[in-house]
């Protein structure tokens, strides 16, 4: 199954010919920048499946976690569409959940980095806190 996305403008369109490999919200404070504050809310897929059209932008910094991430946006509207990580390499990448155009397709299964969040953030009781990333330590 093929699945669809676009920037909120319309200018950057995608397809992705595979299914999700999961998702997970991330409180660290490099998203929390990027989603003014929230955090942001990703699908991770193989990135070999995604396909773009239209311009995007990108800027490389290094995460919360030392790796070095890139993450795409719209020049047109600022829309956040992804972020993948470039050093190490192998990770699934990242696409945000609201730019698909079924943001249902895949909901989280965890929460990560929510020893950055701030103290009046809410989080989802179904969902397994991780104090940094996917393989630090569960809190509660």
């Amino acid at each position: 199954m093929t699945h669809t996305g676009q920037c909120f403008c319309g200018q950057v369109h995608f397809s992705i010919d595979a299914e999700p490999k999961g998702a997970r919200v991330c409180w660290c404070r490099s998203c929390q920048r990027i989603a003014s504050g929230s955090p942001t809310v990703n699908v991770l897929f193989p990135e070999e499946a995604v396909t773009w059209s239209g311009e995007i932008t990108t800027i490389i910094k290094q995460a919360d976690s030392g790796n070095t991430v890139e993450r795409g946006f719209c020049p047109q509207c600022g829309s956040q569409l992804f972020s993948r990580t470039v050093d190490p390499q192998g990770a699934p990448i990242r696409i945000r959940a609201g730019v698909l155009d079924d943001p249902d397709l895949c909901p989280p299964s965890s929460a990560i980095w929510v020893s950055s969040a701030p103290r009046w953030a809410v989080f989802d009781p179904n969902l397994p806190k991780f104090s940094k990333g996917p393989d630090s330590p569960q809190v509660e």
